[in-house]
């Protein structure tokens, strides 16, 4: 009855929304694909999941760490990944059957009964996991999380949460922190796994980049941290700028001609020259910055130079050794960042200083991860 009940509200509310998400999709650019495929506008309508293992990540940090979890799993199983987002999408669309999480009410469309549905961090949605739990999949939430500043929100809607909760037949939280949220929730099936963003990344590819020279990369930048980066780095580095969102590429490659004018520095971008050899290049294609990290000898994290963002991942380029620096506004990767030591904090005035040492000690990741117990918990 509840399920009912919930159904037909939140297709009220999903119909009522939608002429403003359609409109999002129009005018945004990173959503005029995962919208519509969401609404089924866009070839996501026809999906089997008849015996397949299913993992969801919302976005591209999730799909990224799934994917060793799903490259170990695929060689025995039929594998859905999905996702809400396109930077999630563009990350496993060419390893992995990978599709746009479906609007909760329209999940009911998608046909088939998957073995498993692996769920990541806090996507807590209860027809997820109502609808296909009854369909037979074992339902597992992996790596899952609630924050100490979001948990009076999950709490002031603890009994829709509880049934979200009991719909759920593994969950394997992050920390004791966690689990003891989960619980006060109704949760009673609850293990401590740790996070499995804290696994070492792989590079897929070797890139030819010289070393006769500091590699340096700004990271995952988004509006400002270019500037930010281009006025303070030490021009005996190599510069690679790698933009956050593609939709920014064109301004970033014109902020670093100018700038490299002016400097007398020579620039190149990488869709059109992949030599390597000038002293700033623009990665304007996706998919390549764990590559790079597998080279660079320093990365400055963007999206934590203003507040807003929240910052990015620093797992990845911990993992090849890297130095790094980020912003003090990475609220959203607070754990993590308790988990990888020696991560420099820069104020915006500052971060010449930081570029300019010769003291600062390579990141290391301090908590160990159990891949293979991890692994033999999902599959089947």
């Amino acid at each position: 009855m509840f399920q009912l009940f919930y159904t037909i509200l939140l297709s009220t509310l999903l119909a009522t929304s939608s002429p403003f998400l359609i409109l999002s999709a129009i005018l945004r650019k990173k959503h005029r694909k995962s919208i519509p495929a969401r609404f089924f506008f866009w070839r996501n309508l026809r999906v089997d999941l008849e015996n397949k293992i299913w993992f969801h990540g919302a976005s591209l940090g999730e799909v990224n760490a799934l994917k060793p979890f799903i490259k170990e799993i695929s060689k025995k199983h039929k594998i859905l990944l999905t996702t809400t987002t396109d930077t999630g999408f563009n990350s496993g669309k060419n390893s992995f059957e990978t599709r746009f999480l479906p609007f909760e009410p329209l999940l009911y469309f998608w046909r088939g009964n998957p073995k498993t549905l692996v769920v990541v961090e806090a996507e807590l949605w209860f027809l997820l996991f109502a609808i296909f739990k009854k369909r037979g999949a074992k339902t597992v939430l992996l790596s899952g999380r609630i924050s100490e500043n979001s948990f009076p929100k999950y709490y002031k809607f603890r009994s829709l949460y509880k049934r979200v909760l009991s719909k759920i037949d593994f969950i394997y939280a992050q920390t004791e922190a966690d689990k003891n949220r989960f619980q006060k929730l109704g949760a009673k099936n609850v293990d401590v796994l740790g996070n499995i963003k804290l696994l070492k990344s792989e590079s897929s590819r070797n890139l030819e980049i010289p070393k006769d020279r500091r590699i340096l990369v700004g990271a995952s930048t988004h509006s400002r941290d270019e500037e930010l980066i281009l006025s303070s780095y030490n021009k005996r580095d190599r510069l690679f700028i790698v933009p956050r969102h593609r939709e920014r590429f064109e301004n970033v490659w014109k902020m670093i001609q100018v700038f490299a004018e002016k400097e007398n520095l020579s620039c190149s971008r990488f869709s059109e020259n992949s030599d390597f050899e000038s002293d700033i290049i623009l990665i304007d294609e996706v998919g390549f910055l764990v590559d790079i990290y597998k080279k660079s000898d320093i990365v400055v994290l963007g999206g934590a130079f203003r507040d807003g963002i929240g910052g990015h991942n620093p797992v990845e380029p911990a993992s090849f050794q890297n130095i790094i620096i980020s912003g003090k506004f990475a609220f959203n990767q607070k754990r993590l960042f308790k988990d990888i030591s020696n991560i420099y904090i820069s104020e915006k005035g500052n971060l010449g200083e930081f570029l300019n040492s010769d003291s600062l000690k390579i990141a290391k990741i301090e908590q160990k991860i159990e891949f293979k117990k991890i692994l033999n918990l999902v599959r089947i």
